[in-house]
């Protein structure tokens, strides 16, 4: 039985950016799955997992929703795949979302970050948002020690169970 080959490097489906520091410097309330627009070498440039999310950040322009600061680079493999690598990228939501995280934007000075970009089963790129606040210094530090407790107890609790 032969085994399909799968062409080296390239994300068919799965995690193409990742936005790590978000979760630290935010304290997520809600998380939302939206559609985003791209042209050919973006994508084939997004399936090789070159995609930056560190400094990018969504908001509203001519009332609809954009992915403004995502460094997507240029994709070598072809001549005309000229593009800008942080233009402002659309965000396809239903109406309804859109007003809502529009209104908690506008409300109570919520922050919308992506959290990711990645390939779903049909291969179609999405992007996770997430509605968040601003964490401060004590809040991070706070948020340090709860994730060391964890891990300690965690690891304390697995070698308790080795010797009894």
């Amino acid at each position: 039985m032969a085994v399909a080959k799968k062409k080296s490097g390239l994300i068919s489906h799965g995690m193409a950016a990742q936005n790590r520091k978000a979760r630290f410097d935010y304290s997520i309330k809600e998380t939302i799955e939206a559609g985003l627009v791209l042209k050919g070498p973006e994508v084939k440039s997004l399936r090789l997992g070159r995609a930056t999310l560190t400094e990018a950040w969504a908001g509203e322009r001519d009332g609809e929703l954009y992915l403004f600061n995502c460094y997507i680079p240029e994709y070598q493999g072809g001549v005309l795949s000229r593009f800008e690598p942080r233009a402002p990228r659309k965000l396809l939501v239903k109406a309804t979302q859109l007003v809502k995280l529009l209104s908690a934007v506008a409300r109570d000075g919520q922050t919308l970050v992506p959290l990711d970009i990645h390939f779903n089963e049909r291969g179609i790129a999405k992007v996770e948002l997430a509605l968040g606040e601003g964490r401060n210094k004590s809040d991070k530090r706070h948020a340090i020690a709860a994730r060391d407790w964890q891990r300690d107890k965690a690891r304390i609790m697995r070698d308790r169970g080795r010797d009894g």
